[in-house]
């Protein structure tokens, strides 16, 4: 018994006694947390007297400086200094209790003298990190550039000299520093290319950029980096036409065929530059057929021109030239399962703006007898032939081909689609009645497109079915509907302004606004587009179109008249006043672009 009693009565001293240490820096470590620095400075050194080691002396350190107890921390740091002379860390110490007494001068010197001291690539660095974990930035920087004389190697301690630029956003350093690392490493490019995207806020910056690299070209014109550099910088400012210029001279001064030109020009659609994306595109046809980027540029070139249509920057001579440039590529090609796409917008050319419908019917019509299409070209080549019937007249031949189309694809987008495309051609017959019943099964779509569609058309017909003469009103916006729908914006328009004169006080004043908007985005005619859809904010903002009308202006200002701040504004409205919008999450992701936010 006395044995057991013993046992444990030595147990409860050990933990008594090689606890107390613990308790002390829990103590201290409580103080320092919370600011108490003279409380936690007699506590660290109680502990650092009695251990000795040197996981106490920074907390030591920092409590005797942040309580102003300099005698004490310069004692403490000279001796550790003396002790380990090889641990730049007390050295540079002294220095900080210079500092804080305001003996400045005295600092720099000491610093200074520092900086002649290391003789190797480790005590460099070393010596470096100390001054840096002192927040001596200045001094962490000129000892790596002492280091770099020492050693002779211009591109010494490059990338240690990068991240302490980019900490104090010395953005001429920076720059100077991945130049400098380009002149014989070209696999940097790519890193410097991404720092300073995120380290540069403004135009000044790029130019700053601009210049130091027309210097270094100057002096190295054949540094194909540079080049390249250049180029990235052009388009980083949307300087398009000299980001191409630049990578034409190096894709004929390197006799190569066609790679950086071809991934330009896709970058210069993405970025809606169509005109010197086409430029881009005819320079790789022009290499010939045995080009690898021949057929590619082909194809490019056809879908890009389409593009301009859709911007609505066009002549009847660029459509003209369009339909030409379709007809030669299906006849260098033939018509087929590869080429069906080009078929199919062809057809939408033809029909959609040159009138040529009898010719888009007929291409579609072929399109469908040859073998090997596959199913869903089949289903989205029989949609765009019902629109067709449509602009023709067929609107029996429109319906039947819809419902073949939502029959075979049943459950799934393609067909959700058919079914939306007979409700809406019921809509544009005054079949009100029908079209809602078909658009309310709609609603449920899996397809979040489809729904919300079906949801507000279904919304039109429903708030305008009141009264007699909602309903008259209404048949004569399906009408001007109709004729949007078949690029007769003229006779939309004299339609849309005729509803309030015969139908005053009628219900669909915010659907006018919006419809005519419509018209006048297509059209290119922005500025009066901005007055529908100011209205329609000003007056209608809780309406069925109000959050639509935010984001399309918030669009127009981002993509059309480059105001970024007048759009990012209007997303955030989007964001703040409709918070169940389907826009929220496009305009969120626009919202932190705008405002610089590194998106992954």
């Amino acid at each position: 018994m006395y044995k057991v009693v013993l046992f444990v009565t030595l147990i409860i001293l050990s933990q008594i006694c090689f606890g107390q240490p613990s308790s002390d820096e829990a103590l201290a470590s409580q103080y320092f947390q919370v600011g108490e620095f003279e409380k936690a400075a007699t506590l660290y050194k109680k502990l650092f007297t009695k251990t000795k080691s040197t996981n106490y002396y920074e907390p030591y350190f920092t409590s005797l400086l942040r309580s102003k107890q300099y005698d004490e921390a310069e004692e403490l740091a000279r001796i550790s200094f003396k002790n380990y002379p090889e641990n730049y860390t007390y050295s540079v110490d002294i220095g900080r209790i210079y500092q804080e007494r305001g003996q400045q001068e005295k600092a720099d010197k000491w610093y200074t003298n520092l900086i002649k001291m290391p003789k190797s690539e480790f005590d460099i660095r070393d010596l470096a990190n100390a001054f840096y974990r002192a927040e001596a930035f200045d001094y962490s920087i000129k000892t790596l550039l002492a280091g770099r004389k020492l050693m002779n190697d211009q591109n010494a301690f490059a990338f240690d000299l990068i991240s302490l630029y980019r900490y104090r956003k010395d953005k001429a350093m920076l720059v100077q520093e991945y130049l400098n690392l380009l002149a014989t490493d070209p696999n940097t490019l790519t890193q410097a290319e991404n720092t300073l995207s995120a380290v540069f806020e403004d135009n000044a910056d790029y130019d700053l950029l601009k210049d130091a690299l027309l210097r270094h070209l100057q002096k190295d014109p054949q540094n194909i980096s540079y080049t390249e550099f250049l180029t990235w910088q052009f388009i980083q400012q949307k300087q398009f036409d000299m980001a191409l210029k630049q990578t034409l001279a190096l894709d004929r001064r390197l006799k190569e065929d066609g790679d950086r030109i071809y991934e330009l020009s896709q970058l210069l659609v993405a970025n809606n530059a169509y005109d010197q994306a086409i430029e881009a595109l005819n320079y790789l046809i022009a290499k010939g057929s045995g080009s690898p980027y021949y057929i590619p540029a082909k194809i490019d070139l056809i879908n890009t021109k389409s593009k301009l249509i859709t911007d609505n920057k066009y002549t009847i001579a660029d459509l003209m030239a369009l339909e030409k440039d379709y007809l030669s590529l299906l006849s260098e090609f033939g018509r087929g399962p590869s080429t069906s796409f080009a078929v199919r917008q062809l057809a939408n050319l033809q029909a959609f703006y040159l009138h040529k419908t009898k010719d888009a019917e007929s291409e579609l019509e072929n399109l469908l007898q040859i073998s090997g299409l596959p199913q869903t070209t089949i289903g989205q080549t029989k949609l765009e032939l019902g629109d067709i019937y449509i602009l023709t007249g067929e609107v029996w031949e429109s319906a039947l081909i819809y419902g073949q189309v939502e029959k075979q694809f049943a459950n799934e987008p393609i067909g959700q689609e058919a079914k939306f495309r007979n409700a809406k051609l019921s809509y544009y017959q005054g079949d009100f009645d029908w079209a809602k019943a078909q658009l309310d099964v709609l609603k449920s779509a899996t397809s979040q497109l489809f729904s919300n569609d079906a949801l507000n058309l279904s919304l039109l017909i429903s708030d305008n079915l009141q009264s007699e003469t909602d309903t008259n009103a209404l048949k004569k916006f399906s009408y001007a509907d109709l004729l949007i729908y078949k690029n007769e914006t003229e006779q939309a328009l004299s339609v849309l302004d005729s509803i309030n004169s015969l139908f005053p006080k009628n219900s669909l004043t915010d659907d006018i606004l919006m419809a005519k908007a419509h018209i006048y985005i297509k059209r290119n005619e922005i500025d009066t587009a901005i007055i529908q859809l100011q209205k329609i904010i000003g007056n209608y903002s809780f309406d069925l179109w109000g959050d639509d009308a935010v984001f399309m202006l918030a669009d127009i200002y981002e993509t059309k008249l480059n105001q970024p701040e007048k759009a990012q504004q209007l997303y955030q409205k989007i964001i703040t006043d409709y918070p169940g919008s389907l826009y929220v999450i496009e305009s969120r992701k626009r919202f932190r672009h705008l405002r610089g936010d590194k998106l992954g």
